[in-house]
């Protein structure tokens, strides 16, 4: 089981990081589909604290409207984490990890725990404001918590730990642009790319990630963004690339986290309701995230029973 069976459930229905509309309506379809309900039947205490809603950043696409929601984010997920509660933070566009990220880092600087990130997504979201094609902030906010310049303005002024680009974990990874290729090679982020995945699995690559981040004591962040999925799976998102991961992948994944122990905290992100289906791609994430947080179809037997003969 995770760390915390108090989870602080928060909306952060942001989409100023992305041009596609409609991610501000994610929460309130993960609410809808049913998630706060799945994790009290799990036996899980929720404090739902609602939807984030910063002064002034109502219509805003700046970068004061971003740092607004960065704040607000980190403060809400460094109190829970300090309190010893697991924050979920689910959005909205992938900008928000800018905040949650933070807060877990602000956290593990306190604590002395150095802190992970598993990023299940197509993208690497490292491009920087020259690299980025598009100038979209949610393909920037690894690079802008890794420190790269440029980023100044999307933090409160001030020192505040960096996060470690050799303690990322980029997972599902099949688009990035040419300028963010070169930087994550740069920096030495660690990927498993669908190429290995196909090759190899999920469980191999992510059993060697899992068992790092147990030998640091460390604290695990894991950021789920809908293109994780294959769009046939999940088609309610604003960035869909052909190839992802499979349903029963996903799950086998999110298992297998839960198993762990290790998440301290968790994102999940791009959720657009108006590109879905019928409340599809919802559905799919509260199952996700019930896997997570301890549904199995039986439980499994710590030994294997012998054959009967």
């Amino acid at each position: 089981m995770l760390s915390s069976s108090i989870i602080k459930l928060v909306g952060a229905p942001i989409e100023i990081g992305t041009s596609e509309p409609g991610a501000v309506m994610g929460p309130a379809a993960l609410r809808t589909a049913g998630l706060v309900r799945v994790l009290q039947d799990l036996g899980h205490t929720v404090h739902d604290l609602g939807e984030l809603s910063p002064d002034g950043t109502l219509g805003q696409r700046t970068l004061p409207a971003i740092r607004a929601w960065t704040t607000d984010i980190s403060s809400v997920v460094e109190t829970a984490l300090d309190e010893g509660h697991l924050p979920v933070v689910v959005g909205g566009d992938h900008s928000l990890s800018l905040g949650s990220i933070d807060g877990a880092l602000r956290h593990c600087a306190r604590t002395g725990r150095p802190l992970f990130v598993l990023w299940l997504d197509a993208h690497a979201d490292f491009n920087t404001l020259e690299t980025s094609p598009s100038g979209n902030v949610h393909g920037m906010p690894l690079a802008a918590l890794c420190g790269e310049p440029g980023f100044e303005a999307l933090f409160e002024a001030g020192e505040r730990p960096l996060l470690d680009p050799a303690r990322v974990h980029l997972f599902g990874l099949r688009s990035i642009d040419a300028g963010e290729r070169a930087l994550v090679t740069q920096r030495q982020v660690n990927i498993v790319d669908m190429r290995t995945i196909d090759e190899f699995g999920v469980v191999a690559p992510l059993r060697r990630i899992l068992d790092r981040v147990a030998a640091a004591n460390g604290h695990l962040h894991a950021s789920f963004d809908v293109d994780f999925l294959d769009p046939t799976i999940a088609p309610g998102v604003g960035t869909t690339v052909p190839g992802g991961a499979t349903f029963r992948e996903a799950h086998l994944i999110m298992e297998m986290l839960c198993d762990s122990g290790l998440v301290g905290s968790l994102d999940v992100v791009e959720l657009n309701p108006f590109l879905d289906e019928r409340g599809r791609s919802a559905r799919v994430l509260v199952e996700l995230v019930a896997s997570l947080f301890g549904r199995r179809i039986i439980d499994r037997p710590t030994e294997v029973p012998p054959l009967e003969t």
